[in-house]
């Protein structure tokens, strides 16, 4: 994706969120929701922007504050104030009581979720793809050390390290997790629910993907295990299976 195609929307509290429009004047929306401390530069958000555009629908995807160009500091930012961002740009960007089908990566399916009861008129589908509501408590501090709840509970920034990635963790982050549960709800749509999880997911757990499906009771519900996939299911072959899924659901309006 190169820069052009970015733009940026002022938020409420004066944050600059970096966008990415297409086909603004469709019915049918896809909005892509990323990752913790990712970005909308990704191979995901790029395979389903040239989706969108082949297809000739609606794209929408956004970076948080304090994630990729948008303003803020990740350090001042939580579940609560992302879900706000999201909140915020599509209502601003999609005007009208469009179709929209939601597709959440990692965290990004929490603030998906989370915007469930706002949006509940228009969402016709979710695609979860390696989901992570409430991943700060039961992944995060549930494995902490007592030196290290220590560090965040004195308002420290405690550092985590996974992988290549550190990730700056802060007691008002995991406090602001626990007024987020999305788990323990249930949303009573009548609609195509498709969860993607990588079997070698280093990250997240495959229950984590099971428990969401257990939220939407009335929902035409689906879980794909990807036999070699990782937690970010970002590989050739991981997005034709959620673009062949896609095709399913978009054949259904």
């Amino acid at each position: 994706m190169t820069s052009k195609r970015f733009k940026f929307f002022i938020s409420s509290n004066k944050k600059k969120i970096r966008y990415q429009l297409l086909n603004k004047e469709k019915d049918l929306f896809i909005i892509f929701f990323h990752g913790f401390m990712s970005d909308i530069t990704g191979e995901k958000p790029s395979t389903f922007r040239k989706y969108c555009g082949k297809k000739k629908i609606g794209f929408l995807t956004f970076e948080y504050s304090g994630h990729g160009k948008s303003s803020g500091k990740f350090i001042e930012g939580n579940i609560s104030k992302w879900s706000n961002d999201a909140k915020q740009i599509i209502k601003a960007k999609i005007k009208g009581k469009k179709k929209l089908i939601f597709i959440g990566s990692s965290m990004g399916s929490w603030i998906a979720l989370n915007l469930f009861s706002v949006f509940k008129k228009q969402i016709k589908s979710f695609i979860g793809i390696s989901s992570a509501p409430e991943f700060l408590e039961k992944l995060m501090w549930k494995k902490f050390t007592k030196k290290i709840k220590k560090i965040i509970m004195t308002n420290k920034i405690y550092h985590l390290e996974e992988s290549e990635y550190t990730y700056p963790i802060t007691k008002q982050l995991i406090m602001n997790g626990r007024k987020n549960k999305v788990l323990n709800k249930k949303i009573n749509l009548n609609i195509p629910i498709t969860l993607f999880h990588g079997l070698k997911d280093e990250v997240v757990p495959l229950m984590f993907s099971k428990k969401i499906l257990k939220i939407f009771p009335k929902a035409k519900k689906k879980l794909i295990k990807i036999k070699n996939g990782n937690h970010s299911l970002s590989k050739k072959n991981d997005l034709k299976k959620i673009c062949k899924e896609l095709d399913c659901i978009i054949r259904l309006f």
